[in-house]
């Protein structure tokens, strides 16, 4: 059991890994192509090296086999020393200026390096220059100079052979190719790096977005159920058509909805959300539509007084509406206007200077009852609930409000003040729904396209009367 639930967490650990790499995707690729931007910058401007290498070894003469290996470990103990031999006054200088080599001394032992072979006599010796015949020519007269220097410090006495040998056994010789800049080797540390920038970078951002992107967590944010992830829809987001993913999402939140009403009255909603721009309207129209739909008599009320929008984005008058009737002005039966079969629309009015006292009179308190008793369902568009407390006032006095939750741009901080505040003035949370949600990639919702596909020349009854009613040619 033990085993099982590590190899579930590590199987929901690799995939919230995988969802942030693809939510970030075009940053990692961003940060890639910047790292190979640069190595090909330092490959442009880095001037082209080349290398000449030779390769000496190093023996004493010995008499006795049984001098070979001590021989040996004295010619390996002595490599150091050569390998600093290469780069002293006694070598270098005697190089510099001499025909073909306009370099200083510095500049020769810059250019010289060596390293042992492990385990031998042997040492290879380079020469790097920006000149690839300079450092032909200078290794050349380098591994001359080098021999003798070296026999001489070996030499007991001036008429005595030297107690040690150098031989070349290979070079000097050029490399075909330049050994800087490492073209290959600056192209994949410049995509390491920048794939390391990049996933620190979507990591850093991951970390530091507080927006509510999946339902498990706006659930957890509001302690209320998400009733449906509501996508984005390319067209008119008020009358979607009939078999689109959005419409079918809208349709579970009024199955939802419904449910609750068989348990508890639920007559009266109330729509609303955190801050605008969520989709509330469009979320509420929807909903009008789709109980109309069922064969109910359905009013959705334009409860937002102060930005009214549901009267001009359904086509319908505006001058007269919520507001004439709270204020005494006008009756129910002067401002209800229909729209479609079963379903009818009381507009917001003419904004007042005071919306919120109009929205909390004992006028408002008897037009919800009134409406109560005319209509099988009504739905109050609302206006957000943080900015103002229109939207308390009026969830206050329906039997459900729903939230509506923008995925990827509501912050959890907002989603918890707005569900603060409807809870400070008793309102009834039926639910959230999580609207606008990604219709592709790691936050994607259920593809209902691949079932819910219009067949040629035949559309729901549903689709041709919402079209029509909108003078748009079906």
């Amino acid at each position: 059991m033990v085993a099982r639930a590590t190899e579930r967490e590590v199987g929901v650990g690799l995939r919230e890994y995988l969802r942030v790499a693809r939510r970030n995707r075009w940053l990692l690729l961003a940060s890639v192509i910047a790292g190979l931007g640069v190595a090909l910058i330092v490959n442009l401007n880095t001037t082209p090296m080349y290398a000449a290498r030779v390769t000496f070894v190093f023996s004493t003469p010995v008499t006795f086999a049984t001098d070979l290996y001590p021989a040996s470990l004295f010619n390996t103990s002595r490599l150091a020393t050569y390998a600093k031999l290469l780069t002293s006054d006694e070598v270098a200088t005697p190089l510099a200026g001499t025909p073909g080599i306009d370099l200083d001394p510095q500049e020769i032992r810059d250019a010289i390096s060596s390293e042992p072979i492990p385990d031998t006599v042997m040492m290879v010796v380079s020469v790097e220059d920006r000149d690839a015949d300079r450092a032909l020519l200078l290794l050349t007269r380098l591994a001359h100079r080098f021999e003798t220097a070296v026999e001489e410090l070996e030499r007991a006495a001036p008429t005595e052979p030297p107690t040690v040998k150098v031989t070349v056994v290979s070079g000097p010789a050029l490399e075909d190719d330049p050994v800087a800049p490492d073209v290959l080797n600056n192209f994949a540390l410049g995509s390491v790096v920048g794939l390391v920038i990049g996933a620190t970078a979507a990591v850093g951002r991951e970390v530091a977005d507080n927006t509510v992107r999946t339902a498990e967590a706006l659930q957890v944010l509001a302690s209320a159920p998400v009733l449906a992830n509501v996508p984005m829809d390319a067209g008119n987001p008020f009358v979607s058509p009939s078999a689109s993913p959005r419409t079918e999402a809208l349709r579970e939140v009024r199955t939802q909805v419904q449910c609750a009403a068989a348990t508890n009255s639920v007559k009266t909603l109330a729509v609303t959300s955190a801050v605008p721009g969520e989709g509330r309207s469009a979320t509420a129209c929807g909903l009008a539509l789709l109980f109309a739909e069922a064969g109910q008599r359905v009013l959705i009320v334009d409860a937002e007084l102060r930005h009214p929008r549901l009267a001009a984005l359904l086509g319908r008058e505006g001058s007269a509406g919520l507001s004439s009737v709270l204020d005494g002005t006008a009756v129910l039966e002067q401002v209800l206007q229909p729209w479609g079969a079963g379903l009818w629309l009381l507009a917001s009015g003419r904004p007042p200077p005071n919306p919120s006292e109009l929205l909390s009179s004992p006028r408002m308190t008897e037009l919800v009852d009134d409406v109560r008793k005319r209509f099988d369902v009504v739905i109050f568009d609302c206006p957000p609930v943080l900015p103002v407390t229109d939207a308390a006032v009026v969830a206050a006095r329906a039997d459900g409000t729903l939230l509506v939750v923008r995925a990827r741009r509501t912050t959890s901080a907002q989603v918890t003040a707005a569900v603060r505040a409807l809870h400070t003035v008793n309102a009834t949370l039926l639910g959230c729904v999580l609207n606008m949600v990604a219709r592709s990639g790691p936050d994607a919702v259920p593809h209902y396209d691949t079932y819910f596909t219009p067949r040629t020349g035949r559309r729901g009854r549903w689709w041709r009367m919402s079209h029509e009613l909108l003078g748009v040619s079906a």
